[in-house]
């Protein structure tokens, strides 16, 4: 049986680790960490890799007939058993340098971004659109990929064109709208509404746009409950909102605009936040978060 220290790793992000299984296999394994104002906390949330694998599993396999992905397998004698739970096998791609974000909601930087100029990403919007505002239809709102510590741009598509062709540029928002779409019809049904989500995409050998990464979590989405959802208000959210709104509040005592890190959650904030975690993966699967794997 294999260790983790036997797969060398490639590279580190905010919350997962990509390892080299062979010439042709990664595995990416999700941690506890959790990120916001583009730091990384001290204070981990118990249990969040394995929702965010058990949710991106349930995803990958959901949207299958939408768009090919990466995911080879989440239970397999070459995941080590140290990270089981939390890692997937998955094949290697030419990573494409944009995050690709749908809004179908307004909130959030793009809702900053409106209030500033009327569009989001160079996307003009109706007049009067306020928080949480439902959009007339989905948009393309992509961003650059910042390393860790740094914030991702929001840019417009012609920036896209410029980094990856007009033909590739078209793909990738065609397939960010269809992908959020899907999802957001699913998770409707299951009474959360899908606001945003930020996708990443690879291309594989023969040129097949292939959906990568995670997809669809907590952590590279909001969901808000449908019921006594209403614009013009903040959301509750089953996302890490809750630890941002905690952080910017008193309570932290914490300076955004300082060069202090954050502090430390406290246990009421982190059980709360599991809880969040643990309720999306719940409602959008259909299944208890313990049956898993």
């Amino acid at each position: 049986m294999p260790t983790l220290a036997d797969y060398p790793v490639v590279a580190t992000g905010k919350v997962r680790s990509i390892h080299e299984v062979d010439d042709d296999l990664l595995l990416f394994v999700a941690s506890d960490r959790i990120s916001a104002f583009d730091h990384v906390l001290s204070t981990p949330i118990p249990d969040k890799g394995r929702v965010l694998t058990a949710m991106s599993v349930f995803w990958f396999t959901q949207l299958a007939d939408v768009v090919p992905n990466h995911l080879v397998a989440w239970d397999d004698a070459r995941i080590p058993e140290e990270v089981r739970g939390r890692a997937l096998l998955v094949r290697k791609l030419r990573m494409l340098p944009v995050e690709a974000v749908a809004r179908g909601y307004l909130t959030g930087s793009g809702l900053a971004e409106y209030r500033v100029s009327g569009s989001v990403c160079g996307v003009s919007l109706p007049a009067g659109l306020s928080e949480a505002s439902e959009l007339p239809s989905p948009i393309f709102t992509p961003a650059t990929k910042a390393a860790v510590g740094e914030h991702d741009e929001n840019v417009d598509f012609a920036h896209v064109e410029s980094l990856l062709g007009a033909d590739l540029a078209a793909r990738v928002r065609d397939m960010t709208l269809a992908v959020y779409e899907a999802g957001r019809e699913l998770a409707r049904s299951r009474g959360v509404i899908l606001a945003d989500t930020k996708f990443e995409f690879g291309l594989a050998p023969d040129g097949t746009l292939v959906l990568a990464d995670e997809v669809l979590t907590p952590d590279s989405s909001r969901y808000w409950p449908a019921e006594g959802y209403s614009a013009g208000v903040v959301q509750p959210s089953f996302d890490k909102q809750y630890v941002r709104d905690w952080l910017t509040s008193p309570a932290s005592g914490w300076d955004r605009a300082s060069d202090t890190p954050p502090p430390a959650l406290p246990s009421d904030v982190v059980s709360a936040t599991r809880s969040r975690y643990i309720e999306a993966h719940d409602l959008i699967t259909g299944s208890p978060f313990t049956s898993w794997p």
